[in-house]
C-alpha cells in the first residue's frame, strides 16, 4: 500500500509542472482584438457566411445568411437562415437579438438565441467599404468569416483567414461555407 501511495504521488509531481504549463497558457492568452469602432448603421443588412467554425446548429449549412437591422431600442434583430446538409436542403431560420455591449465601440455584443443568455459576439474586424467582416468570440471556440457578396476572391479570402489566425483560433476548424446563388 505504501508502495502504491509513493507511486501515485511520484505521478502527480512529474505531471504538476504539466499542468501548470497548461494553465499558465490558457491564462496568458491575450484578449481578442476588436475593431475600435463600428458603424452600426454601416454594419446593418445582409452578410454572407464565407466560412466559420460551426456551432452544432451550423454543422451541414449552405447558403447561410446572416441579417441585421438596428431596432429603435438599440437592439439588433437578427435573422440567420441556410439550408440544411444542400443547396435543396431544408431552410432553417434563426431570430437571435443582438444587444450591444460596449457602446463605446459597438464591436462587442451579446447575442440572445434563448433568453437570458446573451452569447458573445465580437466584431474582430470589418473592412473599410464594410463588404468583408469576421466575427470572433473571446472563446475563440467560433468564428464566422462573411461578405456583403457570396463569393470573395481568393486574396480577399487569404487575408482574412490571416486575420482569424492572428487571433488564435485553430485553423485546422475554420471551413468554407457552401454558396450558390442564381445570377441576378
Amino acid at each position: 500500500m505504501a508502495n502504491h501511495k509513493k507511486n501515485a504521488t511520484s505521478i502527480w509531481t512529474a505531471l504538476l509542472p504539466v499542468f501548470a504549463l497548461l494553465c499558465g497558457c490558457a491564462a496568458t492568452r491575450p484578449p481578442i482584438h476588436t475593431e475600435a469602432h463600428v458603424d452600426l448603421q454601416r454594419f446593418m443588412g445582409s452578410w454572407y457566411v464565407i466560412a466559420n467554425i460551426p456551432t452544432w446548429v451550423e454543422v451541414g449549412a449552405y447558403n447561410a445568411v446572416e441579417s441585421y437591422r438596428l431596432d429603435d431600442d438599440g437592439t439588433i434583430d437578427t435573422t440567420f437562415r441556410f439550408r440544411a446538409d444542400g443547396f435543396d436542403g431544408e431552410e432553417k431560420i434563426h431570430h437571435p437579438r443582438g444587444f450591444v455591449l460596449d457602446k463605446e465601440s459597438n464591436a462587442v455584443w451579446g447575442m440572445q438565441f434563448v433568453w437570458p443568455i446573451k452569447g458573445d459576439y465580437r466584431i474582430v474586424h470589418v473592412s473599410q467599404d464594410h463588404q468583408r467582416t469576421i466575427i470572433g468570440r473571446e472563446k475563440r471556440d467560433y468564428v464566422w468569416i462573411m461578405a456583403r457578396t457570396p463569393q470573395i476572391s481568393d486574396s480577399d479570402y487569404q487575408d482574412l483567414l490571416g486575420i482569424v489566425r492572428e487571433q488564435g483560433y485553430p485553423m485546422d476548424l475554420v471551413c468554407k461555407v457552401p454558396q450558390r446563388w442564381p445570377e441576378p
